[in-house]
């Protein structure tokens, strides 16, 4: 990564997973609140003919897919990424995980600072959905914690439509976070998903945050 952290796919017995510096970011067998992410922050955006997502963070694909699956056929959804290598693994062994997302005429990808997308943008979607490191309170690469400063807020603010969502995945306490968005002029919902599909596994939390104005 730019600022020296290093990311590794491993490929252990029954799983592919992805570290920062040694610590988890995501593991192909537990996605379930990645595809919450894209579900609940697009919640508004399917009703419109041709929406406009932004998704910051490819990972492994699973929210771009959960994306693609609500999203209608005239959608559009860019795809900031800022490490090459994790573009280039989900064109190779990543891609079967979610259906290669990547190959859908839908999806465009800029490999680059999701920061830099937003303020290239302004009122540029209808929803942005984040998934940059572990969220705002367990960063594992101090780069990343612009994202979710007050400035940083106000960027992803500036790019939204009118009545645009702001939705972002997260670990650990995201209590001061959204108060944060309130404080900035969102409406706040947070929900506790888990991160598999079923029943199982640990909770993360998704934060919906919609305009008010």
């Amino acid at each position: 990564m730019p600022d020296g952290t290093e990311l590794t796919l491993t490929h252990h017995v029954s799983e592919l997973v992805i570290e920062a510096g040694g610590q988890l970011l995501m593991s192909s067998r537990r996605h379930g609140s990645e595809d919450a992410l894209a579900t609940l922050g697009c919640s508004r955006a399917r009703a419109l003919k041709e929406p406009r997502v932004l998704i910051g963070g490819l990972g492994m694909g699973f929210t771009l897919r959960a994306a693609l699956d609500t999203l209608p056929a005239g959608a559009r959804i860019v795809v900031a990424e800022l490490v090459p290598a994790v573009v280039e693994w989900n064109r190779g062994p990543l891609g079967p995980l979610a259906g290669h997302p990547l190959d859908d005429p839908r999806v465009q990808i800029d490999v680059g600072d999701v920061a830099k997308t937003l303020r290239s943008s302004p009122r540029g979607f209808d929803a942005v959905l984040l998934d940059v490191d572990n969220g705002p309170a367990a960063l594992c690469a101090p780069g990343n914690a612009a994202l979710y400063t007050e400035h940083g807020i106000a960027t992803a603010r500036a790019s939204l439509r009118p009545g645009g969502t702001l939705a972002i995945w997260a670990a650990g306490d995201v209590r001061q976070f959204g108060r944060r968005l309130r404080t900035a002029g969102f409406n706040v919902l947070t929900e506790r998903v888990r991160s598999h599909s079923g029943k199982s596994g640990g909770r993360h939390s998704i934060l919906v945050a919609h305009l008010t104005g």
